[in-house]
């Protein structure tokens, strides 16, 4: 699908073009359609890429597991949002690392499921603002998630909403993003009030 077909679906919905799978060509060939926001869940792809296309002023996003032993080589980086903070230990790593602040989200398991990190939804709120008192140099601005891994669309939907509420009671503390919806589900996450998209497979067909 053209770009300029999903930016017209998707009205004022943040679109983070999700890059792991492709070149630094279909990078710059959306950067030619204007879009600037691109995601990596690998360290390592995300500073080559940034590397090769370090002259165009892209915003680069981390949107995977982030190992131990990559936290250094992913902050000096500089991310413009690190979206898949999974927990207070893993926030606590990162900031004790930091000299600059990193704007980043709380991934949240929605779906309760093993393959999938993040909190649980019944922490969330707790882990969420444990992470705003301890660690001084992360900016937490909302919640992240995946949609629940099911050919059932109740069961999806179950689990954006079940984020977005949980964004909605962190509102009041400074949430204000909430990262849900990819190429399968992205129509029925913004249904269910997210405001920031992953795409990746659906912008490269």
């Amino acid at each position: 699908m053209r770009l300029d077909e999903i930016l017209n679906k998707i009205g004022s919905t943040k679109l983070i073009a999700v890059s792991k799978n492709v070149t630094e060509n279909e990078v710059l060939e959306l950067y030619s359609q204007g879009q600037m926001d691109f995601g990596e869940n690998r360290v390592q792809e995300l500073k080559r890429k940034k590397d090769v296309l370090h002259n165009l002023n892209l915003n680069w996003h981390f949107i995977g597991r982030l190992q131990a032993n990559k936290i250094n080589h992913l902050l000096a980086l500089h991310p413009i949002l690190w979206q898949s903070c999974e927990s207070l230990s893993m926030a606590l790593a990162v900031d004790k690392r930091l000299d600059y602040t990193l704007d980043c989200l709380l991934q949240i398991n929605s779906a309760h499921e093993e393959s999938k990190q993040g909190v649980d939804p019944n922490v969330a709120i707790d882990e969420f603002l444990r992470i705003k008192q301890s660690c001084k140099n992360l900016n937490l601005v909302g919640v992240m998630s995946i949609g629940a891994h099911s050919d059932d669309i109740k069961e999806i939907q179950k689990s954006f909403e079940s984020t977005y509420k949980i964004y909605e009671n962190l509102q009041k503390y400074g949430a204000k993003i909430c990262s849900m919806g990819m190429s399968s589900d992205y129509e029925l996450a913004i249904k269910c009030g997210s405001n920031m998209i992953r795409l990746g497979t659906i912008l490269y067909k």
